[in-house]
């Protein structure tokens, strides 16, 4: 019935092609049409707009975020260079100028 590829996570039948990625309704996974990426269940991070993060990458910050036990804040659109992927709550692990070593939640981030 379909000519679109089950989803990979739920197996499901009702996927649709949206711009270059396909979309399972069923489960909300979306992936890429590359047969190659829909193997691989390696660690994906995904920014506040849905871009997959790399390590390596450079990051914006979105909203201004409260650095726990200090007074410091780190403000929006404060640049945050080679990021590396973790797993965790905090999937960023990164060094911020003027505030040093730090773990972020990727959905406060964009990718620069």
């Amino acid at each position: 019935m379909s000519e679109f590829p089950p989803c990979p996570q739920c197996q499901g039948s009702y996927t649709y092609q949206d711009r270059d990625h396909f979309v399972c309704p069923e489960c909300g996974h979306e992936w890429s049409g590359d047969a190659s990426e829909a193997a691989d269940d390696g660690l994906q991070v995904l920014d506040a707009n849905g871009n997959r993060l790399a390590d390596g990458d450079t990051v914006t910050v979105i909203k201004d975020l409260k650095v726990k036990g200090s007074s410091s804040v780190v403000k929006v659109g404060t640049k945050v260079k080679n990021v590396r992927l973790v797993e965790g709550d905090h999937n960023l692990d990164c060094k911020i100028d003027g505030i040093g070593a730090m773990k972020l939640k990727s959905e406060f981030v964009k990718k620069a």
